[in-house]
């Protein structure tokens, strides 16, 4: 089970020390997230990723980080079985909510998301995901920002777009807030985590999370 623990509000500025940018909360506070070429400006609205039918009696919300290796085995393993049986099949709404443990990880958020549709998302997440021993192994930023928009490239999007993402710094700022806000309303500490029609859980195995989804959906 994952036992990073979250850094959140005030202690959010330490995960992206020395990334480059100075920017501040809107309480005023220091935030240091972005690249260093970063331009500032108004924070645009973060979309939900959802997966499944929007409609569905259930509903699952994953919190978790790219550069979390449980984060990466649950997606290679149980989340590859709730797709096939929950999701697709209509049963469950799923939502992925992006945690920050660090910068590199908002970087893989940025380049995911560049693509603008949930389809083009979940394709660069799983990318990420399956290669997060690769691109995060150099520590170099640098060598790491390369490797990230490989896989953005991979989904379709062009150097000229990942780029204008990557340099994006007031939807850095945004992505960090609506971070912070959605883990400290949830009471998020450690990745992956779940909350299932409300309720908090820990990571699990497929057949203990498959349990409380058909209790779930009998009930």
């Amino acid at each position: 089970m994952m036992n990073r623990r979250l850094l959140l509000s005030t202690g959010a500025a330490a995960l992206f020390a020395g990334t480059g940018l100075f920017m501040s909360r809107k309480d005023g506070s220091p935030l240091l997230v972005g690249m260093a070429n970063a331009q500032e400006g108004e924070a645009p609205e973060i979309t939900e990723m959802v997966l499944g039918d929007p409609d569905a009696a259930v509903e699952v919300i994953e919190y978790a980080s790219f550069t979390c290796p449980h984060c990466a085995t649950f997606h290679a393993g149980q989340f590859k079985q709730l797709k096939e049986n929950y999701i697709d099949t209509g049963l469950i709404r799923f939502v992925y909510r992006d945690v920050y443990f660090d910068r590199f990880g908002l970087w893989a958020s940025m380049v995911a998301r560049c693509g603008g549709n949930t389809d083009r998302f979940f394709a660069v997440v799983d990318q990420i995901y399956e290669n997060q021993s690769e691109w995060t192994s150099s520590g170099d930023p640098a060598v790491m920002v390369e490797e990230l928009k490989k896989y953005g490239k991979i989904a379709g999007m062009d150097s000229a777009d990942l780029d204008a993402c990557m340099s994006d710094a007031a939807y850095a700022q945004g992505l960090v807030e609506w971070y912070e806000a959605n883990a400290e309303a949830d009471g998020i500490r450690s990745t992956p985590s779940f909350i299932i029609d409300g309720e908090s859980h820990s990571n699990m195995s497929y057949d203990d999370f498959a349990a409380i989804l058909d209790e779930k959906l009998a009930g």
